[in-house]
């Protein structure tokens, strides 16, 4: 892909895995500011979490959860039945792909996990 802002720093990360924790939404608020003070990222809001039960299909059921950073964003989404999710970081400041990685797995008890940098 070519870089059309080769002058604006940024760093991407998709994290995927199966996990093995029961969640409910304060765990997904807990990730979320966690992850970001692990990372050294800095919140401006309080995080932003959906869970649509009852909605759309019953393997799609879970969350979907955003928290701003003044250096972007973090985005989660939970497949609670599937017990699968899908984080995306989003930053224009670096930060370590090995903490984002290795918190991940902690505190989801991850079964397994896959990331990209992009």
């Amino acid at each position: 892909m070519k870089d059309l802002a080769p002058s604006t720093v940024r760093q991407r990360l998709l994290i995927e895995a199966t996990y093995n924790k029961e969640l409910e939404k304060n765990d997904i608020k807990e990730f979320l500011l966690s992850l970001a003070d692990k990372l050294k990222l800095r919140i401006y809001g309080d995080p932003i979490i959906h869970s649509p039960s009852g909605t759309g299909k019953v393997e799609n059921q879970g969350f979907d959860a955003f928290v701003p950073l003044i250096d972007s964003g973090i985005s989660l989404y939970v497949w609670t039945n599937e017990h699968f999710l899908s984080v995306v970081l989003y930053t224009c400041k670096q930060f370590s792909v090995k903490d984002a990685i290795e918190f991940t797995k902690s505190f989801f008890d991850t079964l397994e996990l896959e990331y990209s940098e992009f």
